[in-house]
């Protein structure tokens, strides 16, 4: 009895100090140079291998300009995104999820025919949905989170 009572003091103090290690975790701000400085957000920030991507529109990081045409809209959004990826050391194929806000869902086949692009097979998870409207005149928003992975075993997709 005494030695099954010391079995489970045991595994509760490896439970808690493995809960305790992963929420001290550090975080990591992802900041290319390309991006502004001073914002209320970070552009990205990497904890404990996962890189969190704040929302992006399509707007010029050089003329804070967004393009008229919507299709140039996506692009310059995931071309944003694919530069916090890159700095985080990631790219698009290590995207495990992905949430695109449009302001008029007329749009979805546009945005998917640009979207598909950019991420290739296996696709990452993800959620589209319409709202009332972005910050000024954007039409799209996109964010995604990244976990860097080993590769697929040869002969079969990894899980």
């Amino acid at each position: 009895m005494q030695n099954m009572n010391l079995t489970k003091l045991k595994t509760t103090v490896v439970l808690v100090l493995f809960w305790a290690a992963g929420a001290s975790a550090a975080k990591q701000v992802i900041q290319p140079k390309e991006f502004p400085a001073g914002r209320p957000f970070s552009p990205g920030l990497l904890v404990d291998g996962t890189l969190y991507v704040s929302g992006q529109v399509g707007q010029d990081l050089k003329t804070s300009q967004i393009p008229g045409e919507f299709e140039a809209e996506v692009r310059q959004c995931l071309d944003n995104i694919g530069l916090i990826l890159k700095e985080g050391g990631m790219g698009f194929e290590d995207v495990v999820s992905v949430q695109v806000y449009l302001t008029d869902i007329g749009l979805f086949q546009r945005m998917n025919g640009v979207y598909t692009t950019y991420f290739k097979e296996p696709r990452p998870t993800r959620t589209t949905v319409g709202v009332a409207g972005l910050a000024g005149p954007a039409k799209v928003e996109i964010t995604v989170t990244a976990r860097k992975t080993a590769a697929a075993p040869k002969g079969g997709r990894k899980k």
